[in-house]
């Protein structure tokens, strides 16, 4: 028995949100001063680092559960299946639902148990439940996917990740501009096919690291104190990632059987360009080997930071041929790899 990836599908909201938008907005320090720049110098600068020139968010009707039941409809007829044959359905999420112009994350019920509900799935042996694990949620939920399979609990489980970070982001705050909405969704069952997950690495880092990222005041020092926005020490990120993600990597694909030559692609999470090339470098130098063109497809140009909903949306877009120099191929060995708040990494290498 194998555990493989049987469908997939994505929902990338159609509203576009550009740098340019971005030259009107009061961006203010952690104090609340003014920063005595122009914003066209702030976004020049911040497209240059993160590679982000557009983002997208939902329409205003539409929640992270809503996103979440887009791609979820569209990943179960990928796989050809009839919903009320799953097992569990895992959603991975940060927020909840935050309806457009409010304040107030709202999880009761679960994002999950909405999205089976929106489904209309009968079944109540489908056991539907949220997992909150930073950006590396929906690479976790494979995870837990695969070992429900393997105990004999489940035989297809359906996994999303899903997010409207647009709702809890500061807009006095330069941050601001890396995150976007957008969800993706995988069916993940057992098969008698070749190939599947092939080996996972987890970790979570909390005894100086938990609140490298965290929800905090404004930097508008008017605003009322109650309310919260994501906030990010984006250089203690940037040096954790690159020192925790890549080894992460390694360990992975030596407990999978294969080496470095053998991997075809490498789906890491959309969070900072210059940060995912650093850590593709250093993967690669782990190995004393030179980085293979074309390995690493890259969507945060034009759908920005989505949290949970990058990876699987990223691998949904290659493996249906949307992405310019990027296919899969039967038989390839891939890398999913994460970093995120908690601070948690995790990577799975996956045979397609």
């Amino acid at each position: 028995m194998n555990i493989k990836i049987t469908g997939s599908g994505s929902f990338i909201p159609d509203t576009i949100e550009t740098n340019e938008s971005f030259h009107n907005h009061e961006f203010l320090n952690t104090d609340g001063s003014s920063i005595n720049t122009p914003n066209e110098v702030i976004v020049e600068k911040f497209e240059a680092i993160t590679g982000i020139a557009e983002r997208r968010y939902a329409k205003p009707h539409h929640n992270s559960s809503d996103l979440g039941f887009f791609a979820a409809e569209k990943a179960i007829e990928d796989a050809k299946i009839d919903p009320e044959t799953i097992d569990y359905i895992i959603v991975a999420h940060n927020f909840g639902d935050v309806k457009n112009n409010t304040i107030q994350s709202d999880m009761l019920p679960s994002l999950a148990s909405r999205i089976k509900h929106s489904l209309r799935i009968k079944n109540p042996k489908c056991v539907a439940y949220d997992i909150l694990f930073g950006c590396p949620g929906w690479v976790e939920g494979v995870i837990q996917a695969k070992a429900f399979i393997k105990s004999g609990m489940a035989k297809r489980c359906l996994v999303i990740g899903t997010e409207t970070l647009s709702r809890v982001v500061d807009k006095y705050d330069r941050d601001s501009m890396i995150f976007s909405d957008g969800a993706g969704a995988t069916i993940v069952e057992a098969t008698d096919e070749d190939g599947g997950i092939l080996a996972h690495e987890t970790a979570s880092f909390t005894y100086d690291e938990a609140y490298y990222l965290y929800f905090g005041n404004s930097n508008n020092q008017d605003l009322c104190k109650d309310t919260r926005y994501i906030k990010m020490d984006g250089r203690k990120i940037y040096e954790f990632a690159l020192l925790n993600v890549p080894k992460a990597m390694k360990t992975c694909l030596d407990n999978s059987g294969y080496g470095i030559k053998d991997v075809k692609k490498i789906f890491i999470h959309q969070a900072n360009e210059k940060m995912d090339e650093a850590i593709l470098k250093r993967f690669y130098r782990l190995y004393k080997t030179l980085i293979p063109e074309h390995i690493m497809p890259m969507s945060i140009q034009t759908l920005g930071n989505s949290s949970v909903a990058t990876v699987p949306t990223l691998f949904d877009l290659v493996k249906n041929n949307k992405m310019e120099n990027h296919s899969l191929t039967k038989g390839d060995v891939v890398i999913f790899a994460s970093v995120g708040a908690g601070m948690h990494i995790n990577a799975i290498v996956y045979k397609y």
